[in-house]
Parts: structure tokens; sequence; C-alpha cells
């Protein structure tokens, strides 16, 4: 005998029991009880702000008996002073403008202390519109509270830190700069029958250069002089101990030999023993000897791999001083350098500098400065010597703004122009 009934499942038939019993008891869960055992507070007060009604849930978070809250008290006296102060002075006067106020922040005095809420307020009205009473909603805020307050520390703590960081980097850059002058001259010595002049510009505060240069006596009864700059490869801590291995090697050679030539090919054979084994390291220099000569100065130059020197004449004109082929210094264990010869007459400049002059970018096309525009620029300038050569290129480094992203050293040798005499007829 068959049968399409299906025998009735004990498991389905016990399922279906229990989901009818919470269905019965939700619709047996009546407003009052709903309204008592919200998860968040609910009041009614009169416009006075005494509390006519209050649920189980404010109660418990303020650890009171219902007895001694309604028509006990007025919904400041839940407040902390700083609250009744913000309720005086804004959440009131808002309620009394717009009938409403949403989210205030606020602090109550809970059983445990004080217990920072959230408070959304607005006033119900008779149908002529007259104002009858307030119903607020009370939001437990401790865990956003926690939340904010963890925040805030987090910003105290990251602004401590950008305080620190950049006290830190003001420290530095002081340091580095006395680091950076440790490398260079103090000041230029007085160069008899001579004027001198130089400047250096640094490109971050954050970083040593490898810009050098340094004028010193190589015998003070013939009056000659020695002189150099020079670029070392890269920048920081390491750029600066070749800096100051080249600037002291030079030295040293120039005293015991002032040929330029053979006073690079020391320098080259120093740095190369000293790094080829390493980390290669390298620079740019012009070495060079000043001899002065019944009224004007013999220029015996060197170079290896550096940019031209220029020489501003007293007549106006500007040109270089060219020295090709001379080879980086420090790359290979032997190198060829190249040589210059030059007269300084009264009025004249020799003017040496790195290329961060001359590789600056200018205009919004970013466009290279480059030499003949250097060149044009001496010539444009009067030939006023090596301090008015300086300032005037101190001037053009500053125009330059963001487009000068590299150190440069400036120095200028010259020889005076004599003073002009005044005519007769300006004596009148």
């Amino acid at each position: 005998m068959c049968s399409t009934d299906r025998i009735p499942d004990p498991a389905e038939e016990e399922d279906a029991r229990t989901t009818d019993a919470v269905f019965t008891s939700l619709l047996e869960d009546s407003a009052e009880e709903l309204y008592e055992q919200a998860p968040c507070g609910y009041l009614s007060t009169l416009m006075d702000g005494t509390i006519a009604k209050i649920n189980a849930t404010l109660l418990e978070w303020l650890g009171m008996e219902r007895s001694r809250v309604v028509g006990r008290m007025r919904f400041t006296d839940l407040l902390t002073v700083g609250g009744k102060l913000y309720h005086e002075t804004h959440f009131a006067p808002l309620l009394q403008m717009k009938g409403e106020a949403s989210g205030i922040a606020l602090d109550i005095k809970g059983a445990t202390g004080r217990m920072p809420v959230l408070v959304t307020s607005r006033v119900k009205t008779s149908e002529d519109g007259a104002p009858l009473l307030i119903r607020t909603t009370v939001f437990d805020a401790r865990d956003r509270r926690a939340y904010e307050t963890e925040l805030l520390r987090g910003r105290r703590a990251a602004e401590e830190a950008r305080r620190q960081a950049e006290a830190d980097r003001v420290r530095l850059q002081e340091a580095l700069a006395v680091l950076q002058q440790s490398l260079l001259p103090a000041e230029l010595p007085a160069v008899p029958g001579m004027e001198a002049s130089s400047h250096y510009h640094t490109a971050s505060p954050d970083l040593l250069g490898g810009d050098f240069y340094d004028l010193f006596p190589l015998d003070l009864d013939t009056g000659r002089w020695a002189f150099f700059l020079g670029d070392v490869c890269g920048k920081g801590p390491q750029a600066a101990a070749v800096t100051s291995l080249a600037r002291y090697t030079l030295r040293a050679a120039a005293l015991h030999d002032p040929d330029p030539l053979n006073a690079l090919t020391t320098l080259n054979t120093v740095l190369h023993d000293r790094y080829s084994r390493g980390e290669g390291r390298y620079c740019t220099a012009i070495f060079g000897v000043l001899e002065p000569n019944d009224g004007h100065v013999e220029v015996e130059l060197a170079s290896g791999g550096h940019p031209s020197a220029l020489i501003q004449r007293a007549d106006g004109s500007a040109d270089f001083l060219p020295t090709p082929g001379g080879m980086l210094i420090g790359v290979l264990s032997q190198a060829d350098f190249s040589a210059a010869r030059a007269r300084l007459l009264p009025g004249d400049t020799l003017l040496l500098y790195t290329d961060g002059l001359t590789e600056a970018r200018t205009g919004p096309d970013r466009v290279l400065y480059g030499d003949e525009a250097l060149r044009s620029f001496a010539a444009a300038q009067p030939a006023h010597g090596p301090q008015a050569l300086i300032t005037a290129l101190t001037g053009l480094l500053a125009s330059f703004g963001d487009g000068l992203d590299d150190d440069t050293a400036l120095l200028a040798l010259g020889v005076p122009a004599p003073l002009t005499a005044p005519r007769s007829d300006d004596l009148t």
C-alpha cells in the first residue's frame, strides 16, 4: 500500500514549537518594557527640566532609585559641573531656538563616576505649538570617549615626535654647518698687491657638500701664493672625508713641490690608493700659483676635469682660460692633467667656480644656465674687482631659486686697478 503522506519528524516539530514561542514572547513584549530595557537611556522632563519619566537603563547607569529621581531632580542635576555650564550656555538655548539638539557630548554623574554620553533632545509640542515637555535619549559614549582619548594621545605623541624631530634636525644642521665651515678657510688671507673674495652656497642644510677651496702663501719672500678650488663627487660624510683629504693633500703637496701639475698628480695618487679598493671616490680640481711681477701677476694653473677658469678683464671683456683634456682625479692610477698660463693686469679678475653654477636650471623650462651665459654675465659686470664680481654672482645664484640644486663654490682673485687721479677741473 502506497501513501503520499509524510510521517512527521519529531525534531522539526520541536523547532517549530520553539519558533512559535519566540514570536509569541515578542508579541507579548509591551512598549513599556521596551522603553525600560532599551540599550540607551530615555527620560522626559518638564520644560523647566524637572524629570517626569526615566527608564531603567539610565537609572542603572546613574546608580539611583526611580523614587529619588522622578519629580525630585532636574536633568541638569545629573550632569557634571562642566556639563551644567554647557547645558545652560549651548544646549538649552539650542533647544529653545530649534526645538531639538542632536549628538551633544556631555558627562553625567554615573554610579562609577563620570560617564561620557551623547545626548539628543527634542521638544514635544501641543497641537497649537505650545511646548509641553522635552524627550531626551542618552547614549553610552564610554567606548567612543576612550577611542577619542587614545586618538588624542596618539596625536599628541605624534606632535611631540614632530617637534623632537624638528629640534634634532636643527641641531644636525648646526653641526653640519660647523663641519662644513671646518672644510673651508675661515676667511681668505690678505695677499699683498692683490684682492681675493669667495662665496660658498649650500644647496641643502641637511647634507654636507663636497666643494672646497683655499688660498695660502708659498714663499713670502718672493710673494708666491697657491690657490685651489675643487668638487668632490657625492654628498654626505663620505664626501666630506674626501674633501678634507683633498684639501690637506694639496696644501702639503704645494709646500713640497708647488708645480700645479705635480700637485694634482700627488692628489690623484693619494685618492686612488685610498679608495680604489672600495667604493671609488674622485674629484675635480684646479690648482694654481700666483707670482707678482712688475705691476702684474703671473698665473700658472692645472686642471683635473674641472670647469675652465674665467678671466674678467679691465677693458670689460670676459673669456675662459681653457684647460681641455684634464682627467678626473682619483679614478686611474695614472692621470693626465691640463696646464695653462695667464697674466693678470691691473683691473683683471680670475674666477674659479664649481659646476653648480653653470649646471643650474633657469626659467619655466628649466634650461641649463651654461658656460656662455656665465661668460656674458661676467662681461656685463663692471670690472670693479673680485669682491664686486662675487657679490654679483651671489645675487645670480639667489635668482636661480630651486633651479640651483647643487653646492657652489666661488673664488675670485684679482689685481686692483690703479686709482684714477682727479682732473684739475674737478678740484675747482
